[in-house]
């Protein structure tokens, strides 16, 4: 089972984020300039939420609420968080569950990453294409493969 921290070695730990009182104008710009769909929000150091492009579409377009004048912390979602430790599987499960795309990785209070549904897609793709491989070879006589080492 892959876990998290393995997880983020592949993907990377950076972060972005931004403040509470900051305007949602503000947080979906910087989602657009560096293509990506969620900022951590944080207050000093304290992580304290999460936003998203569906939150932006959800609580301010449909609200009709104004962007440029709405902070973040009025749309901005609770920490659902997970430890470096946990499986991809567990995780998989949370966003399932919590109907969530994305989940912030804590070490203690430490923000350490923000993981996607699409990251832990990869993740399982790319575990099953090496199990399917690596039966093949044994299949068709290519010797014993050490599934511990992948």
């Amino acid at each position: 089972m892959t876990t998290v921290r393995e997880l983020l070695k592949w993907k990377g730990s950076k972060v972005s984020s931004i403040h509470p009182d900051a305007t949602v104008f503000e947080a979906v710009e910087k989602m657009a300039d560096q293509d990506i769909g969620s900022l951590a929000v944080i207050d000093g150091e304290k992580l304290v939420g999460i936003i998203a492009e569906r939150h932006y579409a959800r609580k301010v377009v449909l609200k009709g609420k104004r962007s440029a004048e709405t902070p973040v912390r009025d749309i901005m979602e609770d920490v659902i968080a997970v430890r470096p430790e946990q499986s991809v599987e567990e995780c998989m499960a949370i966003m399932t569950e919590r109907r969530i795309r994305h989940l912030p990785v804590l070490e203690g209070e430490q923000l350490i990453g923000i993981i996607s549904i699409g990251d832990l897609v990869k993740s399982i793709i790319s575990n099953q294409k090496f199990i399917i491989s690596q039966l093949e070879h044994y299949i068709h006589g290519e010797g014993y493969v050490d599934f511990a080492q992948h």
